[in-house]
């Protein structure tokens, strides 16, 4: 097929760590679609993931809609039967989730922000990053922050995710500055993150890490 039209098993597949099985299939990033987010979750056994539990802040709409197989929805705490075909629409603020009921098992989400241009969101780059390396490709995991970062400059969400991302594989300085810089972004969240991420284990006994966290070390400083 060209460019431009593509079966979704031809789009680039992601695992995300965590998620019970989801596997992200990039649509908006796959096009450079500009005006709206739009993205595909493909599970290839029942019971795994086809959309995270959460709920999207911001004034953020979005509409589901399962392409194949079949899945089970949580909408506000309300289950729903969802077979191929059917259209789950979730206001902003909504409560939602869904695991697949049988094996392939395709949903489609699309959204954005009524009434504002459409902003790239952060996770793309994360996505994609912490799925290469755990591929054992660093390099190319970090090339995919520093491209999300360079895009939204302004993100705390990226500064953080390449603060995690160096702690991983072992860059302390770098990760301590970035993880700095995001808490000066976003000085109510960060701390309180940093502090039950296990990403930054590496660098937890830091005395840069532990003033970042607003925690004590009763240890000591670090030799």
């Amino acid at each position: 097929m060209s460019g431009r039209v593509v079966h979704i098993d031809e789009l680039a597949s992601f695992p995300i760590a965590g998620q019970d099985g989801l596997t992200w299939r990039p649509i908006r990033r796959h096009f450079d679609i500009r005006a709206f987010g739009v993205n595909a979750y493909t599970a290839q056994e029942a019971g795994q993931r086809v959309v995270e539990e959460h709920r999207e802040q911001g004034g953020h709409e979005e509409l589901y809609i399962v392409v194949s197989g079949r899945a089970s929805f949580m909408v506000e705490g309300e289950e729903h039967d969802a077979p191929a075909g059917t259209l789950v629409h979730c206001p902003p603020g909504t409560l939602r989730g869904a695991f697949a009921a049988e094996p392939g098992t395709t949903v489609v989400g699309i959204g954005a922000k009524p009434g504002e241009v459409f902003q790239r969101s952060g996770w793309e780059w994360s996505f994609a990053a912490f799925s290469y390396l755990r591929e054992g490709d660093e390099a190319r995991g970090r090339r995919e922050l520093e491209a999300g970062l360079a895009a939204v400059p302004d993100s705390w969400h990226a500064r953080y995710n390449l603060a995690c991302f160096e702690a991983l594989t072992g860059n302390r300085e770098s990760a301590l500055e970035h993880l700095e810089r995001a808490a000066g972004l976003e000085p109510e969240r960060v701390p309180k993150a940093a502090a039950e991420d296990d990403d930054f284990d590496s660098v937890r006994d830091d005395p840069r890490f532990l003033a970042i966290t607003g925690q004590t070390d009763t240890a000591g400083p670090s030799s």
